[in-house]
């Protein structure tokens, strides 16, 4: 399945799944590689990476600090902050490589962007489908206006800021002239609780906005992209890993190649099951004949009786005088004997 912006419009489809690569290739090119082809082994519609630099994301104050968040490298003597960065970090040519990696196993490639540099690269040279914004830069207002302005959609997570910021930001994208965006449920917490996952934020944005939704997970397993499918989504992104237990920024929260596929048979399936509005009676006449009740004569009566509700009783199959019409056989009186359990017909009063 190719990023098609239109078909997200209209729903009814295949949720998009985006195995996110992020920085679990750990800067290794083979392990980047082999990630790709297992992702697009899984099912997933689209790997994406992160096109940061050791200038575009951190300021001197961070790699003096020596750390960031759960990244302490103050005691450690192997890695620095900065130097891990840089190590995680892909070359142009590396971007190239793995764009075309991508193509030849007819699978997306995407980025998340954190210059306009990377914006460039990714639009002007790749030729990307959409632009994937992280949740830090949803209040980066030149920044979003300057994505907005490239003419791809946009697809744009929302952690770490309130709704006032989420709204700034969509009017941040549309004055950059962009009109196709994907507005996408996150939660930046590494994991979140359970009840922190609010995953009815979906139906909001989607009501808020006007445009299609998704859902960006960061929660451990696979009960949260599963269960967005029923909000229906039109995009489920969750960070992917061949391995939970290897060194690096995300792979514990990150789906294994087992969940992966997990989640895209999920999706494959269970966007048919949500089905119509309307209530649609699918099963056959037979079936709806065998499995409902008709009304039966509770006991013997004869000819000439005048029926009442004591008379009456409820059996299958459904194919006689449904129990719906009870009220219309009250009064009536029988034109013929009828045994006890006997269905009864139209023609009997």
């Amino acid at each position: 399945m190719r990023f098609n912006y239109q078909d997200m419009v209209s729903g009814g489809k295949k949720p998009y799944v985006i195995a996110e690569l992020g920085a679990n290739h750990n800067g290794d090119m083979d392990l980047a590689k082999t990630m790709i082809k297992t992702a697009k082994e899984c099912g997933a519609d689209c790997v994406k990476l992160q096109s940061f630099t050791k200038s575009n994301v951190f300021s001197k104050k961070n790699y003096d600090d020596n750390y960031f968040l759960g990244d302490d490298y103050r005691n450690r003597t192997d890695y620095t902050l900065e130097s891990i960065v840089e190590a995680y970090a892909l070359s142009k040519e590396q971007h190239y490589e793995l764009k075309a990696y991508c193509d030849e196993l007819d699978i997306d490639f995407a980025s998340t962007p954190f210059d306009k540099e990377g914006v460039d690269l990714l639009v002007d040279e790749l030729h990307v489908p959409f632009i994937k914004v992280a949740s830090m830069d949803v209040e980066n207002v030149p920044f979003l206006k300057y994505i907005g302005s490239k003419g791809v959609p946009v697809v744009i997570s929302t952690g770490l800021t309130g709704m006032d910021d989420v709204v700034n930001a969509i009017a941040a994208i549309e004055a950059g002239g962009c009109h196709e965006i994907c507005v996408l449920h996150c939660v930046s917490i590494y994991p979140p609780a359970d009840e922190q996952v609010n995953l009815n934020n979906i139906d909001m944005y989607r009501m808020a906005f006007g445009y299609p939704t998704g859902y960006s997970d960061h929660t451990f397993g696979v009960v949260a992209p599963i269960m967005s499918i029923a909000k229906n989504v039109c995009i489920i992104e969750k960070h992917f890993t061949m391995d939970k237990n290897m060194k690096g920024w995300d792979h514990k929260i990150s789906a294994n190649p087992e969940e992966m596929k997990v989640i895209c048979d999920a999706a494959s399936q269970g966007y048919k099951m949500m089905g119509s509005f309307r209530k649609v009676v699918n099963e056959s006449k037979h079936q709806r004949d065998e499995y409902k009740r008709s009304i039966v004569a509770a006991h013997d009566l004869k000819k000439g009786h005048i029926l009442t509700e004591d008379d009456l009783d409820y059996k299958r199959p459904g194919t006689a005088i449904s129990p719906k019409f009870y009220e219309m056989l009250v009064g009536k009186e029988l034109k013929r004997d009828i045994t006890a359990d006997e269905l009864f017909q139209w023609g009997d009063f």
